[in-house]
């Protein structure tokens, strides 16, 4: 398998610190612990709340980059907790444990004032995981980019359709055209003006996300037959 490169228009980006290239970078001659690094760096961002922390759990957990950490799912997981432990030796992750059931759970900060300070909490008692915690991310719901999101529902991507999705992105928010690609799915009209009419329809009228989240599929598909009945072929 090879990388097809990078896909035109925008794509979802991780900020890296300097400072890894600087000073992590030349001390980590592991590739498993290169793995762990950058991907703990791209689910801590995408984390919420003043507290950010990982559990193993979080990366055995994305089965995606798992498929690169071996070929056993034994593999996997040690090549991971090998990983993990590296990162704690050469203090890019603080490790720390707190108590679940019966037993403890591993946590992992990064080695920054505010993962320090969180380590002290763990250890006075004033802090613990919330129990209330969303899912973790995974590489596997990261959206794609317009052009992917076209192709992979749409059709092929011509020259003249990505001028045209460059100019969308422009003017739409991005998650007005997700789900506007995902109604013309579900409706099986997959072509580029049925879903710049559901964009304009929501641009000049105004899109109540409330409203829209009441409507069941089948509501929502008879509204947009007679929105948009030019578009969808008997």
């Amino acid at each position: 398998m090879t990388f097809d490169g990078f896909p035109p228009g925008k794509i979802n980006t991780t900020r890296i610190p300097t400072l890894f290239f600087k000073e992590l970078l030349p001390q980590i001659d592991d590739l498993n612990e290169m793995k762990v690094t950058l991907y703990a760096l791209w689910q801590i961002t995408r984390l919420e709340g003043e507290v950010r922390y990982l559990k193993e759990g979080d990366f055995t957990g994305d089965p995606i980059f798992m498929k690169g950490m071996g070929a056993t799912t034994a593999a996997q997981e040690s090549a991971v907790r090998a990983g993990l432990e590296l990162a704690v030796n050469h203090g890019t992750l603080l490790k720390t444990t707190v108590p679940e059931g019966d037993g403890q759970l591993e946590i992992y900060f990064f080695n920054s004032p505010r993962g320090q300070a969180a380590v002290k909490s763990v250890a006075d008692g004033s802090w613990r995981p919330s129990d209330g915690s969303g899912p973790s991310p995974t590489l596997s719901l990261e959206q794609p980019n317009i052009f992917q999101l076209y192709e992979q529902n749409i059709g092929p991507l011509t020259p003249l359709i990505a001028d045209t999705l460059r100019d969308a992105e422009k003017i739409y928010p991005e998650g007005w055209i997700q789900q506007a690609v995902e109604i013309a799915v579900q409706n099986n009209v997959r072509k580029w003006n049925y879903i710049e009419a559901i964009l304009r329809s929501w641009q000049d009228g105004g899109r109540d996300e409330r409203q829209d989240r009441r409507h069941t599929k089948k509501d929502r598909r008879a509204y947009l037959e007679d929105e948009f009945a030019d578009f969808i072929e008997d």
